[in-house]
């Protein structure tokens, strides 16, 4: 028998060992193998791929995206397969974006007739400076080495395997739209995996597209018996809400295909950087891709894909070498009853038996609303205090910090901190069962709005049922026996789902989510109460967890700063605004730094030189502008051909010729337009039957084209109102400002690099045309 003093000792061992497995356990930790068979995946293989399609920035029209064409060709006809070319002109109507695209297609012919295996990914990088090694050369070069490992197998499949390697992803979907909307085969693909990243490390999670309901997604993907599947319903549901996209929904949207996104998102300050660069991606998460794409491959490879819709939706979660756990979304309703009648019943219960206290069950509510309340304002008004302490964080704008981990531990520690502060004196003067009922009654009143409103995190009744048990026990125990390791070990199960959550989002969605980070560790805390209370002296753990905070933040504070490793984005444009014959100096980044000093000085204008110009994907304007000498630029050549009233309709051709092989020209609106038609290169956007108007704007991009050729000649066609009027302007930029001639430009240190999400580095000309 373990002597009773022993017993804390051992409960904080297991629930930080489990904490601890609940992220090792994710994600493939296995090191290299050189004893490989040749059917099996080499990840050695894989980064040589990667190192050569990566050494550059590949974005689509730059130079070195025909060289990583070339090379991906080249890998797939040395396996022996007959490789497309599919050319086309794409637009996205959602994305405003419209580029000539080159698509990679290939195809493993199957024994029998039927739906197709797609195996999807994109080989473009973010322009201008991403290296694009994970997003998504990473998908690439998994792709390439697990068709090699499948075909060395020497077996042929029963269905068709078709590999998409799309261009012009990051402009928009583009070699997805060409793909799905023009190229044949896209009508016989029964299912899609697409191989996508957000950063450059940490696990990958499976993200579900589909039109319907994903019962036989979830069943299917079961039956693939992938080692490390990591994901969960709530995930799937979040996704279907946002906006974000990947290729696979231009498939789930234009053609109503389903498939299973695969994409890893920590590192996320990495995200379409020159960071994201061969040597920085985590060798463990391409493991993780690649055990994804070895199983899924040889399972959907060979089994029935006619038909993966349904109707109805699962709950799901994944669980160490159980995979994924399931079951259906009308389970969810019954579950929440089920468990409010059996909490009831016990409160009647221990309250007849004299168990339950009326007055130890409301002031149990004190320490948990406290707890809550100040984690909660001590958070949010905490992270607003770092953004004024450290101001350089608002030029990263993926709103993930390089020292963001840091950050994490220092809220989530000194929220239990405040947990432990709050209950230290309720540990002593009321019981266990008294002060569970507070946690229980919130995790089921959260149970009840998932169950009507989001019945995707519907696993969330898991900590309910446990939380019962254990109540029960408490109840009905009639000794008194001490029930610590007995209800550590209850605890096991929640720790391992939940406490990835607490990272997860934060890292995903940026730090503006640490707010939720801190309320789900209260919960947690909440959930831990019938073992909490039988430590003795929490006040010692609150000094821990305030310790832990404090030098976690010593921490960030020490790497705030910028170094070779964690580079410090900035912009730079120059704008000619050839209507006024003004040029201007303009920067994206909140103040001034040793590069762009130069170009601003030491006191430039805060704000936009004029307020209709691009923002970043995460809606940052333009921060910094000064007056600039105006040079020398060749001027586009912007035509109107045809501008006539045909009864209640305005009919438009607009052509605009780059003079000086512009890589971006973008139209902008400064008035509300209705388009009735639309067409790009005599591309046309398609209208619903039930619409009058293919898309409306009131103001902003109406469309950026992004030229791929010299004396590419951009054609407009579109139909208005009659009563229609213009007033826009068209930005022709080009990356050209370190190769221009006409700037003599002191390039940036070794630790900064170029702002993503943003123009930059270019020359912008500016032209506005009312009529």
């Amino acid at each position: 028998m373990i002597s009773k003093k022993y017993h804390q000792v051992i409960s904080i061992l297991i629930i930080v060992a489990t904490v601890y497995y609940s992220f090792y356990s994710l994600m493939p930790s296995e090191k290299g193998n050189s004893n490989l068979k040749i059917t099996e995946f080499s990840t050695e293989n894989a980064l040589l791929h990667l190192k050569e399609i990566s050494k550059k920035p590949h974005f689509t029209g730059s130079p070195e995206h025909k060289v990583v064409v070339n090379y991906i060709v080249d890998q797939l006809e040395k396996l022996g397969l007959k490789v497309e070319i599919q050319e086309q002109l794409a637009i996205n109507k959602k994305w405003r974006a419209a580029a000539k695209t080159k698509n990679i297609i290939a195809k493993i012919k199957g024994t029998e007739k039927g739906k197709a295996l797609l195996l999807l990914s994109h080989y473009d990088s973010n322009p201008h400076s991403s290296l694009g090694a994970s997003d998504a050369g990473s998908g690439v070069v998994v792709i390439l080495e697990g068709v090699r490992a499948f075909l060395a197998q020497d077996k042929q499949p029963k269905n068709d395997i078709i590999i998409c390697i799309t261009d012009a992803e990051e402009l928009g979907l583009l070699g997805a739209n060409a793909f799905v909307n023009h190229y044949p085969w896209a009508k016989d693909v029964g299912v899609v995996l697409n191989f996508e990243a957000r950063g450059s490390g940490g696990p990958s999670y499976i993200l579900l597209e589909t039109n319907g309901g994903n019962k036989k997604l979830i069943e299917a993907f079961d039956d693939t018996k992938a080692k490390y599947p990591v994901g969960n319903s709530l995930m799937y549901s979040i996704y279907k809400m946002l906006p974000n996209d990947t290729d696979l929904t231009v498939f789930r949207e234009d053609g109503d295909i389903d498939g299973y996104n695969f994409a890893f998102i920590d590192d996320h300050f990495d995200y379409h950087t020159v960071q994201d660069s061969y040597e920085r991606l985590d060798l463990n998460t391409l493991n993780h891709q690649a055990s994804y794409l070895v199983a899924t491959l040889n399972y959907f490879a060979n089994s029935d894909i006619e038909n993966l819709k349904a109707q109805e939706d699962y709950v799901y979660f994944n669980f160490p070498y159980f995979g994924l756990i399931f079951y259906p979304f009308s389970w969810v309703i019954p579950m929440f009853i089920f468990t409010v009648i059996l909490f009831l019943v016990f409160l009647f219960i221990g309250i007849s038996k004299n168990k339950l206290t009326i007055k130890g069950i409301l002031k149990g509510f004190i320490p948990l609303t406290g707890s809550l309340l100040f984690a909660s304002l001590f958070t949010y008004y905490g992270w607003k205090l770092l953004l004024k302490i450290h101001p350089q964080y608002q030029d990263i704008l993926h709103g993930f910090t390089y020292n963001g981990y840091y950050y994490i531990a220092v809220f989530v520690s000194f929220t239990l901190a405040i947990c432990f502060w709050f209950y230290k004196g309720f540990f002593k003067k009321r019981s266990a069962q008294d002060l569970t009922i507070a946690p229980l009654f919130v995790w089921l009143l959260m149970n009840g709005g998932i169950a009507f409103y989001l019945q995707g995190a519907g696993f969330f009744i898991l900590p309910v049922l446990i939380l019962l048990v254990m109540l029960g026990v408490l109840i009905f125990n009639k000794k008194q026996k001490k029930t610590m390791l007995f209800f550590t070990l209850l605890s096991i199960p929640i720790l391992i789902i939940f406490s990835p959550l607490v990272k997860m989002l934060p890292v995903g969605l940026g730090l503006k989510m640490l707010l939720i980070s801190s309320v789900f560790t209260v919960l947690l805390f909440g959930f831990l109460i019938p073992v909490f209370q039988q430590y003795k002296k929490p006040k010692n753990l609150a000094n821990l967890f305030l310790l832990i905070g404090i030098m976690a933040l010593i921490s960030a504070t020490v790497f705030s700063g910028y170094s070779i490793d964690r580079r410090q984005p900035n912009s730079i444009l120059y704008v000619l605004d050839a209507n006024k014959n003004e040029a201007y100096w303009a920067s994206y980044n909140s103040k001034v730094d040793e590069f762009t000093k130069q170009f601003l000085g030491e006191h430039p204008t805060k704000g936009s030189y004029d307020k209709n110009t691009t923002a970043s994907k995460y809606k940052t304007g333009i921060q910094l502008f000064t007056k600039a000498a105006v040079k020398n630029l060749k001027k586009p050549t912007i035509t109107v051909i045809l501008d006539t009233i045909i009864g209640n309709d305005r009919k438009v051709i607009l052509s605009i010729l780059s003079n000086r092989n512009a890589n971006k020209v973008e139209i902008i609106t400064k008035k509300p337009i209705r388009f009735k038609s639309f067409k790009v290169n005599k591309e046309a956007l398609k209208k619903k039957a039930k619409d009058t108007y293919v898309f409306e704007i009131t103001k902003g991009t109406i469309m950026s084209y992004y030229r791929t050729a010299k004396n590419e000649i951009i054609n407009l066609e579109f139909v208005v109102d009659s009563s229609q009027k213009f007033d826009i302007d068209i930005l022709e930029a080009k990356y050209d400002l370190f190769t221009n001639s006409q700037f003599n430009i002191k390039p940036r240190s070794k630790i900064m690099m170029p702002m993503p999400f943003v123009l930059n580095d270019a020359t912008v000309i500016k032209t506005n045309l009312t009529f």
